[in-house]
């Protein structure tokens, strides 16, 4: 009776622990496929492959309130005087999705993106980014995500400074007081904004003249900046970076495809332009460009001073650079514009009349020979009526010509910005790119 019932007993236990071993066997076999953290080997392996990828690589973010950035977002109406900004700050700064894109776009990944929102893109592609480290003294560099742009551009067009001026001042008295900013004096620190440099060079506090005083401060000297248009004469800290495209793959499918369609496609025109004349600006040879297109049979304008002509939409746009060899890029407001990553996305020769618009701009971007990429003809020629941009682009030969395309399309990856809704490790994009700059440059800043 004793070894039955003592048999009994054992059986009523054995049977739920044979169980519980064989399910914890099961997930031991399939750790390798669904890379479940369920033990202390798996979380070794992990953690041993994080730190040999992250080393040298440490990111640390600073958690700054909210008036200065999100709330920045929220109080979206204000951003821009005349234009209404709520939509383009939707799905984490990319804007509406773009639907019905027929031939001229692929079927995903594009949006209606603003140019003046990648404070916001940038930072949420940040939170993806896969070294971040909540011990600053881990930290290779330091990321302040203070949404300078979009903050200085809601107040520009108000003569009141202290309003214009406020976040900013705010935002150094917090960074000088805090121990991640004393240990090396910022020089670790690094900050974006989606604006020229041009808008942040306010040299006194005259309400009449134009920009914020960012650039001016002198602690930010010890900074990293990082611009869509930096200053070309002796500013070691500023770093260019593209403007945001309207396109935001999720996959790398998205990406080769794309890359694939515009090598492919058929360009009847020689050269387009889009943009529209400068009458009003004396030194800016639009007109001149705008004329010379108009009174060639082998170039395609896109005149945006036509209220028919839809130049913030990607299918009117796109369609164009797609059909074109050449794109001309004279300068706008600045030598820089939007347009030049909208044509290098379509696989279009860029065709540059200032040597700020790019050379002295993209340094982590673009080739050091331009001629690789992109034809260059000065702006004076063109000004002073020496030159006829035709003729000057009928010169070269198709093997050129296919030569400078398929550069271009080469690098469209690292001058578009990837969905920060999604990880795709195997593309790297100008975000990317961007932090490899930094990177690199804090690293030769510390002596490292």
């Amino acid at each position: 009776m004793l070894k039955t019932t003592l048999f009994h007993g054992t059986e009523k236990h054995f049977f739920p622990l044979l169980s519980l071993l064989i399910l914890l066997l099961f997930f031991l076999s399939i750790s390798s496929y669904i890379h479940l953290p369920y033990s202390a080997f798996t979380l070794s392996i992990l953690t041993d492959s994080t730190t040999e990828m992250c080393t040298g690589r440490y990111i640390y973010v600073y958690d700054l309130p909210n008036k200065f950035n999100s709330d920045i977002i929220r109080d979206c109406h204000n951003l821009l005087p005349w234009h209404h900004m709520c939509p383009s700050v939707s799905n984490m700064g990319l804007g509406p999705h773009v639907r019905g894109s027929g031939s001229v776009l692929t079927e995903t990944g594009w949006h209606f993106t603003n140019q003046w929102v990648l404070d916001f893109i940038f930072h949420n592609r940040m939170k993806q980014y896969g070294c971040l480290t909540s011990n600053s003294s881990q930290a290779n560099a330091i990321f302040v995500p203070y949404y300078a742009g979009l903050d200085t551009g809601r107040h520009l067009w108000s003569h009141n400074i202290t309003e214009r001026d406020s976040l900013l001042v705010e935002l150094f008295d917090l960074l000088r007081s805090r121990p991640e900013w004393l240990a090396k004096g910022g020089r670790d620190h690094f900050l974006l904004s989606g604006r020229t440099t041009w808008d942040f060079r306010r040299q006194s506090d005259d309400g009449h003249l134009w920009g914020g005083k960012l650039l001016t401060l002198p602690e930010v000297k010890n900074m990293t900046v990082l611009l869509i248009e930096s200053c070309p004469w002796g500013n070691e800290n500023e770093f260019a970076i593209p403007y945001p495209t309207n396109f935001h793959p999720s996959k790398e499918s998205q990406v080769l495809a794309w890359q694939e369609k515009v090598r492919s496609v058929n360009r009847q025109w020689l050269f387009s332009f889009v943009g529209a004349k400068r009458p009003d600006q004396v030194r800016s040879i639009r007109d001149q460009v705008v004329d010379q297109c108009l009174n060639s049979t082998q170039c395609n304008l896109l005149d945006c001073a036509s209220p028919e002509n839809d130049c913030d939409s990607p299918n009117t746009t796109m369609s164009l650079f797609e059909s074109s060899i050449f794109c001309l890029e004279p300068p706008g407001d600045s030598p820089t514009r939007r347009s030049i990553f909208d044509a290098m996305l379509a696989g279009c020769v860029p065709v540059f009349f200032n040597p700020h618009s790019a050379y002295t701009q993209y340094r982590w971007y673009l080739p050091t020979n331009y001629t690789e990429y992109s034809v260059y003809i000065p702006e004076d020629d063109v000004r002073e009526g020496r030159v006829w941009i035709e003729e000057v682009l009928s010169k070269y030969n198709a093997e050129q010509i296919g030569e400078m395309k398929d550069t271009v399309i080469r690098l469209i990856p690292t001058l578009i910005y990837k969905d920060p809704s999604h990880k795709i490790e195997s593309v790297r994009d100008a975000f990317d790119v961007a932090i490899d700059g930094v990177l690199e440059r804090v690293k030769s800043l510390m002596g490292a």
